[in-house]
């Protein structure tokens, strides 16, 4: 098997366990809710595999970049861009801060989930933008 694959194999690996966690955190919004905050049950572990997924597809993306020259497609700008705003918002989702209501962290996930369905099209469709 050739390095670019294996990167690429990680890479997709990093994405998939990151949206089970994506999906997996955004349950505790919406069960087991303590004085208006989420679930507290898992959320050390939570954030472990979630750091350590979006760790992992920043440094398989970077490698892949360095990989292929740093030629991309026009849709890529638009991917990063949707990436930072998906990071942004989940900081801002999930920052432990007692005054945020649960209906801005509600929101917050809601713009991460756009961002994160976004992402998703534009690597599955790949535009092309004339």
């Amino acid at each position: 098997m050739d390095l670019h694959l294996l990167v690429k194999i990680i890479h997709m690996t990093s994405v998939s366990v990151a949206i089970i966690v994506f999906l997996a955190r955004a349950l505790t919004l919406f069960r087991g809710i303590q004085n208006d905050q989420p679930n507290p049950k898992g959320w050390v572990a939570y954030v472990a595999v979630q750091h350590l997924s979006y760790t992992l597809i920043v440094l398989t993306g970077v490698i892949l970049l360095f990989m292929n020259n740093f030629q991309v497609q026009p849709w890529f700008y638009a991917k990063i861009v949707l990436f930072l705003v998906l990071i942004s918002s989940l900081i801002k989702t999930w920052r432990k801060d007692d005054t945020i209501l649960l209906a801005q962290r509600r929101a917050g996930l809601f713009v991460s989930a756009v961002a994160l369905i976004a992402i998703i099209s534009l690597v599955i469709i790949k535009p092309v933008f004339n």
